[in-house]
């Protein structure tokens, strides 16, 4: 399963440091299979950094309103993990808003704010984490996280930007973003 694709006119500054494909959810005959690329940003810790995953039902099943409400919160869980695992702690959901994409195949994301904090060299220093889910026929999440202090409204944006260029694989349209490799 490849991962989503990611504009590479939108990745100046930006790294690939991984990719995988991982099963983050399993109950039963249910399961989930998580196709996912993240970057990081070459400076100082704690490092901006951005993910993009595509997810994979199984048993297949189309995107419906119970079911993407099932997605968005099992979502929030594994990025509040991801965070945890990233040492930002203090985490604080702020709110969810709708944001566009710039797909018009796709649903409208909800877009999840947290506010944390990590320490670096022995200072707490505020991130904000950024996480979006929506559908173009499958579930697509994207997000990250930064430290809010110098350039936080810069690399806020740029997250942005990054996160409503994200599509499938197989969205074939003239400008269709490539994958950066």
């Amino acid at each position: 399963m490849e991962p989503p694709v990611v504009p590479r006119d939108r990745l100046d500054g930006w790294t690939l440091v991984a990719e995988a494909t991982e099963r983050p959810f399993a109950a039963g005959p249910v399961s989930v299979t998580a196709a996912t690329t993240r970057y990081e940003r070459e400076t100082p810790p704690p490092r901006p950094f951005f993910f993009a995953s595509r997810l994979r039902l199984s048993p297949d099943a189309d995107p419906n309103p119970a079911l993407t409400r099932l997605v968005e919160s099992r979502a929030r869980e594994g990025f509040r993990d991801r965070l945890a695992d990233r040492a930002i702690t203090g985490l604080e959901h702020r709110d969810d808003r709708s944001l566009a994409v710039d797909d018009s195949e796709a649903s409208r994301a909800t877009l999840s704010t947290f506010h944390g904090r990590c320490t670096v060299d022995g200072e707490r220093v505020p991130v904000e984490a950024l996480l979006a889910v929506w559908e173009r026929g499958e579930y697509l999440l994207a997000g990250g996280a930064y430290p809010t202090g110098d350039g936080f409204e810069a690399t806020r944006q740029g997250v942005l930007t990054l996160v409503r260029g994200v599509r499938p694989p197989d969205a074939a349209d003239g400008g269709s973003p490539e994958r950066s490799d």
